[in-house]
């Protein structure tokens, strides 16, 4: 009798069998249309420009197709995800239509891992899962469909061997977030191995004085209480580090940080002895940092007002709304939806957490607008965004 396979890394072969749910899911013949046309609609007096990078990148398009597969090849079995398979609230209402059930989050179901049996199939999703979790979900004997992104295998890879080697892994990222989690147990992959995640510039500075001898370890321990591993002790745990980042923060940031990470070491140890106290390596996924370069070329070329397409608690989204925000009015929205008849629109001002509405935001006579996504957009919500816009004006997409 053969023993059935449980864990799935590579799909299931089925990509034919999903390809056209697929592209009737997600895209869009006006996003094809200006894609063929140098990225930019003019019509009326609008001119739409379309960042050369933008929207579902290589991993979110493998992550979504697997769970695809795994409907189709497991059509009477229950299936769940380990928390959203990506940071898009439309492409994960979508699973949910599909009979695919989140295992986190707002709208999960109840019990969360516990609630699996050994019969039932669990999809991780493509920021990856914690390694207590893993070893939980092994423990079940669930099905395992692996969608784990491979830029972040790559960082776990990173602080493993960070681990191995006696430093102390400085994460740059947010404490909360799914990758980041999963991230940082990887960096306790050896016994007596620590992390620390820094969230920015501000909260580095506070690892670089203790680095230096000036860190208050009161102050310190409270500020990293949730964001730094178990029984981490700054005296002893900061004396040799090595930096990673979760692969959707802003580049230019993590060069930065790690730069300034290297110079508190150099102080400390001078030159000669910085490389045995002090290691780096830029693990920005390159499909991010594509994105970012397309919407500060966008930027250079000039626009009026930009939109940024995609989930408030996307952390690509986020960054490339950082970066326009610097420099043009700039509206972060979840969903075309956010884009009223009535000229008003909803979006995420950057750096808060709560949704606004703007009364008037497309500016009056000639303009020109910006358009990108993050990773996790998918081409059919860019091309409902552009539609809104243009009917705004009375203007269709033709």
């Amino acid at each position: 009798m053969s023993v059935e396979t449980r864990y799935f890394q590579k799909g299931f072969g089925l990509k034919g069998e999903v390809q056209a749910q697929l592209e009737g899911d997600y895209h869009s013949a006006l996003v094809a249309r200006l894609k063929q046309s140098g990225h930019v609609l003019e019509t009326g007096d609008l001119a739409v420009c379309l960042a050369r990078e933008f929207g579902f990148c290589y991993g979110v398009d493998r992550a979504i197709d697997y769970a695809y597969e795994t409907r189709t090849k497991f059509p009477d079995r229950n299936i769940f995800i380990v928390g959203e398979i990506i940071h898009n609230p439309g492409v994960n209402e979508r699973l949910e239509q599909m009979g695919i059930r989140l295992l986190s989050g707002d709208r999960a179901h109840a019990g969360g891992l516990s609630a699996l049996t050994r019969d039932d199939v669990a999809i991780i999703p493509a920021f990856g899962v914690t390694t207590q979790e893993m070893e939980e979900l092994q423990r079940i004997g669930c099905l395992l469909v692996d969608t784990t992104c491979g830029s972040v295998l790559n960082v776990w890879k990173r602080v493993e061997r960070y681990a191995r080697d006696g430093f102390t892994s400085v994460i740059h990222g947010k404490h909360y977030h799914e990758e980041t989690q999963a991230t940082a147990s990887r960096s306790r992959a050896h016994p007596g191995s620590h992390y620390v995640v820094v969230r920015d510039m501000a909260e580095t500075e506070l690892v670089c004085d203790y680095i230096r001898g000036s860190g208050d370890r009161t102050a310190f321990l409270e500020q990293f209480r949730i964001a730094s591993s178990p029984g981490f002790d700054p005296e002893i745990h900061l004396q040799r580090v090595g930096v990673a980042n979760q692969t959707t923060m802003l580049m230019s940031e993590s060069l930065a940080i790690a730069e300034r990470l290297r110079q508190a070491m150099f102080e400390v140890h001078g030159q000669q002895h910085v490389e045995a106290h002090f290691r780096s390596f830029d693990t920005i996924c390159s499909a991010t940092q594509d994105r970012q370069d397309a919407i500060v070329k966008l930027l250079d070329e000039g626009v009026d007002v930009m939109l940024v397409i995609g989930g408030y608690n996307s952390s690509n989204t986020t960054n490339l709304a950082h970066i326009a925000a610097s420099r043009v009015p700039t509206y972060h929205v979840a969903t075309s939806s956010c884009v009223q008849e009535d000229g008003s629109i909803r979006h995420l001002p950057t750096g808060t957490k709560q949704e606004v509405l703007a009364p008037t935001w497309l500016p009056e006579g000639r303009a020109r607008i910006g358009v990108t996504a993050g990773a996790s957009t998918p081409d059919s919500e860019v091309g409902a965004v552009i539609e809104r816009v243009l009917a705004l004006r009375g203007l269709a997409a033709t």
